[in-house]
């Protein structure tokens, strides 16, 4: 084979792609470094959100702070939202690896500038630019997941990513309500965290596609997206999202409306409900085989039948038992829509896929908090609007069974 001709067909070992240069098949250490580089977003959104308080007031003197200082958590994921499909042509085109590195080095410099940038409107820039550069890392991450592993293998770690970004929502918690005891500059060094993974995955990543020699090749031209296969997973993943972030961002104050004061109190049901979606998406492995015809109506069904135990209960225990069974729902709606939405494309068009997906995903999280509280100004209280959402998932669940259904018989 010349230096610049790609072996078209990947070999495949135990549901595992082969590197055609070196003859070994990917392995749980690139699946691992992948996980890890999913976990970014996640720092970068969660980690903050004990800050906003001591920040508030140490920018009380800046006009707009009321306002501002919340941005500086939100905005990220709104770039996100914007950018991943322009993210993923590009790394359809330019390939995965080189671009995935380069998100990573300027992960850590955008990432930490708050540590010496002074203004809080210099700060919000470079929190815009680690939302650019989190929409190149997400979506390079979830492209070689699905690049390099196949069939069961593909859906573990569909169910694993899901499952460990749960997981670490709770614990950069924890370490950011920590060392922002030491200031609220402080937690923002944990960015160069992003370094020891650019090194780490330039050694062990490998171009998906590549010469003859090893090195990661450029596309030539890309084929059109295909978005007869995309669309509709994008547009319910955009529904997905808002699903998926109404129990982390309402459940505390449905929680205060029972009388709970107490953060310790509050933080436990949270942790609780944190742990049943790492269940949820732990169990995809196993369950993926029924495919999103099922599991599809069945994770709506469960968040949405959670949602009104949780809005409708009478009791404390009750509203923790709705925050479960949402929870294990939405545990199990991540990864299902991720394997839906990119599945069934291309090796060439898989980038763009994923950024579609990413995107809807965001944007539904970004809407989710606007449009409760414009249900909860129209109803008049907070219980009501989650209920109407609840509603809506359960609607939601019921056309993707009547949708999945015709879809076969139309196959048949």
């Amino acid at each position: 084979m010349s230096n610049d001709v790609l072996a078209q067909t990947p070999t495949v070992e135990h549901d595992a792609v082969v590197n055609p240069h070196t003859g070994k098949p990917a392995t749980a250490w690139q699946g691992s470094l992948l996980l890890a580089g999913s976990c970014l977003p996640v720092l970068g959104a969660v980690l903050l959100s004990p800050l906003l308080p001591s920040m508030t007031k140490d920018f009380a003197s800046t006009p707009g702070s009321a306002a501002l200082v919340p941005l500086v958590l939100t905005v990220p994921a709104l770039f996100i939202a914007i950018l991943s499909p322009f993210a993923g042509a590009i790394i359809d085109k330019l390939g995965r690896k080189r671009v995935l590195i380069v998100a990573l080095l300027l992960y850590a410099l955008l990432g930490t500038a708050p540590v010496w940038v002074g203004p809080l409107g210099g700060i919000l820039a470079t929190r815009v630019g680690v939302g650019i550069v989190e929409a190149f890392i997400m979506t390079a991450c979830t492209t070689l997941l699905a690049d390099y592993f196949v069939g069961r293998r593909r859906d573990k770690w569909f169910g694993l990513q899901a499952t460990v970004t749960a997981l670490a929502a709770t614990a950069f918690f924890g370490i950011g309500g920590g060392l922002g005891a030491l200031g609220w500059r402080t937690p923002f060094w944990l960015y160069l965290v992003s370094i020891v993974l650019a090194v780490l995955m330039a050694v062990a990543i490998w171009p998906t596609r590549q010469t003859g020699d090893g090195s990661e090749r450029a596309a030539e031209k890309l084929p059109p997206l295909n978005w007869g296969l995309v669309l509709v997973p994008g547009l319910v993943s955009i529904a997905g999202g808002m699903i998926f972030y109404t129990p982390i961002v309402e459940l505390p104050y449905l929680i205060t409306g029972h009388g709970v004061t107490s953060t310790a109190a509050i933080g436990g049901i949270a942790a609780l409900a944190s742990l049943a979606t790492a269940i949820g998406a732990f169990s995809f492995r196993w369950i993926a085989r029924y495919g999103a015809g099922v599991l599809l109506p069945v994770a709506l069904g469960l968040a949405g039948v959670g949602l009104l135990i949780a809005a409708l209960s009478p009791s404390l225990p009750m509203l923790v038992l709705g925050a479960v069974i949402v929870s294990l729902g939405t545990g199990i709606l991540l990864p299902t829509l991720i394997t839906w939405a990119i599945s069934r494309l291309t090796y060439d068009q898989r980038g763009r896929g994923t950024g579609v997906f990413t995107s809807a995903v965001f944007l539904g999280e970004f809407l989710c908090p606007l449009l409760v509280l414009a249900l909860t100004g129209a109803t008049g209280t907070l219980p009501a609007a989650i209920a109407i959402m609840a509603v809506l998932a359960l609607l939601l669940g019921v056309g993707s069974f009547i949708g999945f259904r015709r879809r076969a018989a139309v196959a048949a």
